[in-house]
């Protein structure tokens, strides 16, 4: 066998759900045409980069200087870091430095060298649910142990469940806000009480941080500002991608940012360095380093997001379906009208050619995922579906 028996399980296993469907709406887009296939299993931007960053890539391919293709310290390049500095100081009113700073290969490279720097064989990393499916494979990849903990019904954090699961392995707890794939995002008062227990827990002699995916951070519908963990809790690590922010998601560009508070800065940018080196990343894109540092307070709109959520949150509850309604990133997260959603999803692929997602792909059965950044057109054409396939099963769950 070519495979390694992990590997082999992954490949047999459940997940690659996400994967799987989008694989499917591939062979059903050549049978049925394009137009015809409702493909939301895949969160990938439809939306296009900033003119304004498009412009600043032409300006760096023109640029004379030598040098600007060439390795360079495998934290990042200095002046982009300090522009990243900048903005989180002005964000967050924390005295961040170059040093703070990590360049990534988007927030999968970042969390991937976390965790090599950082878990011992045994460590514990707990994972709020629903979450993204990756997650414990960047965990037990270097032998730390991923422990889900269920959030509540409205997918808000369970401090609760939290303190019941720490134990004296308890190395990080990774937040993910707005969250995929409920589009939550987690409110202040939650992380507040988050922060709380673990301050309650660090007098207790235990020191466990708190790690933030905030690859959609700027991707927020309300109008009250996003609670900005960097102000609740010292110890706190947070991984930035601008796949989504600036729809560079095939470009895999972002950055580490290391809490001011943290003492052992210096200490972790090293392990980071050797870590990114021995996982054979040895740094980010040079150029798109370059081309993103300016754009840190920028993002795509989310006006057009925002509309689709509107009509595609509208039809739903039309149709019957339970679903809270996300404040953030471009997920849904419907619970299935069948008690098993596998058998659901298939159903809706194969009775109205609409693709999503099932939630035991990310931890959470019973629910299923659609990702809608996808063009409006498509969420329109789907709409017949979606209402028939709530005509049709809503009132079914639980027979």
């Amino acid at each position: 066998m070519i495979l390694s028996n992990k590997i082999k399980k992954l490949v047999m296993d459940q997940e690659g759900w996400t994967r799987k469907m989008f694989e499917a709406g591939i062979r059903m887009k050549k049978e049925y045409g394009v137009e015809n296939v409702y493909d939301f299993s895949l969160g990938n931007p439809d939306i296009e980069p900033p003119l304004s960053l498009k412009t600043r890539l032409i300006e760096l391919l023109d640029d004379p200087a030598c040098g600007m293709h060439r390795y360079m310290p495998n934290n990042g390049y200095e002046p982009v870091r300090e522009e990243v500095a900048a903005y989180l100081s002005k964000r967050c009113g924390l005295p961040f430095t170059a040093l703070h700073v990590f360049m990534t290969v988007g927030c999968a490279g970042g969390l991937n060298i976390l965790f090599k720097a950082m878990l011992n064989r045994g460590d514990e990393v707990i994972l709020p649910g629903p979450f993204f499916w990756e997650f414990k494979n960047y965990i037990q990849n270097f032998g730390g142990i991923p422990k889900v903990v269920d959030t509540r019904e409205d997918f808000q954090l369970d401090v609760g469940s939290i303190e019941a699961a720490i134990t004296a392995k308890t190395k990080a707890i990774l937040i993910n806000s707005p969250n995929n794939p409920t589009g939550v995002v987690y409110s202040e008062e939650t992380l507040k009480e988050l922060a709380d227990l673990l301050y309650r827990e660090r007098r207790k002699g235990r020191e466990i941080y708190i790690l933030a995916d905030e690859a959609y951070r700027k991707l927020v519908y309300s109008d009250v500002p996003l609670p900005d963990i960097f102000g609740l809790y010292d110890l706190v690590i947070a991984v930035t991608s601008h796949s989504k922010d600036l729809a560079l998601a095939g470009e895999r560009i972002g950055y580490v940012a290391i809490s001011p508070h943290i003492a052992e800065t210096p200490l972790l940018v090293s392990g980071l360095m050797i870590a990114i080196r021995a996982l054979g990343f040895v740094n980010a894109p040079a150029l798109f380093q370059r081309a993103v540092g300016p754009f840190q307070g920028n993002s795509v709109s989310i006006d057009d997001y925002r509309q689709k959520r509107d009509f595609l949150y509208d039809t739903l509850m039309e149709a019957g379906f339970e679903c809270v309604k996300p404040t953030g990133a471009f997920y849904m997260f419907p619970r299935s009208p069948l008690p098993d959603e596998i058998e659901f999803v298939f159903k809706m692929q194969e009775e109205e050619r609409i693709l999503v997602v099932p939630g035991r792909g990310f931890g959470k059965e019973g629910y299923f995922r659609i990702a809608y950044c996808v063009p409006m057109e498509t969420i329109k054409k789907a709409r017949p579906g979606f209402l028939r396939a709530g005509k049709r099963y809503i009132g079914r769950r639980g027979n």
